[in-house]
């Protein structure tokens, strides 16, 4: 399958679902971009390594990571955003050390991060970039041509509902409650599968 080569294009936030933003991957030799829904925390981890200008007085998560890679010489070569299922995206980190290459699995969102610490490319499957991706102007269901920002809006705010949690936990079915806390870990939202997994808790009791 096609590797494509992906440049971060940047981090666009939501105006409607606070906490929830969108980073914008760009195809190096091409107009298609694919967008990926992260958190608030995901979003600060790649937007200071992006930053130069602002530099952490300690080692943030994967500036730690990086330093003891670093310390025992072990360095990310590539990231590879190698599946979309479900809408969740999975990558690789692509390691070495001493000549011995290791693949390394990864959320997307870390992987980018230590992509941006290492100076590695970051790589998607054209499949991918095809299922996934979009260029500067979208034709709608109705017709209607969206500007790359009101595009992005509305992909962020309807990715954002479908990953809401449902409000009064205490009236869904234990089966239901269930069934979601598969679907939030699946997403890899463990805040709200947390939530989630204390009201199933609270009814064992």
């Amino acid at each position: 399958m096609k590797l494509v080569e992906l440049e971060i294009k940047g981090i666009s936030f939501s105006e409607t679902q606070s906490g929830t933003y969108a980073l914008i991957l760009n195809e190096m030799e091409g107009n298609r971009k694919l967008p990926i829904v992260i958190g608030g925390f995901e979003a600060q981890a790649i937007a200071i390594s992006l930053e130069q200008e602002i530099k952490p007085t300690r080692p943030l998560t994967h500036d730690l990571f990086k330093n003891f890679a670093s310390r025992f010489e072990i360095h990310v070569k590539q990231v590879i955003i190698h599946k979309l299922l479900d809408g969740v995206f999975y990558a690789s980190l692509i390691c070495e050390r001493d000549q011995i290459e290791e693949i390394i699995d990864s959320r997307t969102s870390d992987a980018i991060a230590m992509a941006l610490r290492f100076n590695a490319p970051i790589f998607t499957y054209d499949t991918i970039l095809k299922k996934a991706g979009f260029t500067a102007a979208i034709s709608t269901t109705n017709d209607r041509k969206l500007s790359e920002d009101n595009w992005i809006q509305e992909f962020v705010t309807e990715q954002s509902k479908q990953t809401n949690l449902p409000d009064k936990l205490e009236k869904i079915s234990l089966s239901k409650l269930k069934t979601l806390l598969k679907k939030f870990v699946t997403a890899e939202d463990y805040e709200k599968a947390a939530l989630i997994r204390d009201e199933i808790s609270k009814r064992k009791q």
